[in-house]
């Protein structure tokens, strides 16, 4: 079984693996920095048979992921209408991200 973490990052737990790229929440941050996320719920490594459960966190566990870019998510529609009032209002939205890749389970 492969090593893994349960984070929670801006209100939303995360299950990462070593390696993993992911899409988090926008942040000022520099492609090639590194991010730490110190609120672990779980960890669980390479050898062991039950994973390490918080209470509601792990003391003294990290996980360090390192920045690759900043990005624009999907564009959703967002439409007000009311029928025979002759009010429509349509408006776009882009919600920015920054992608990361975890570098270490700690």
């Amino acid at each position: 079984m492969q090593a893994y973490a349960i984070i929670e990052d801006s209100g939303t737990q995360i299950m990462v693996h070593e390696g993993d790229v992911l899409d988090i929440d926008f942040r000022e941050a520099e492609a090639g920095s590194t991010i730490t996320f110190d609120k672990v719920l779980a960890v669980r490594g390479d050898s062991d048979d039950a994973a390490t459960l918080g209470t509601p966190y792990v003391a003294k566990a990290a996980v360090t992921a390192e920045v690759i870019s900043d990005k624009l998510g999907d564009k959703i529609d967002v439409i007000k209408f009311k029928r025979r009032k002759n009010y429509r209002r349509k408006q776009g939205h882009r919600q920015p991200y920054v992608r990361v890749q975890v570098t270490s389970l700690g």
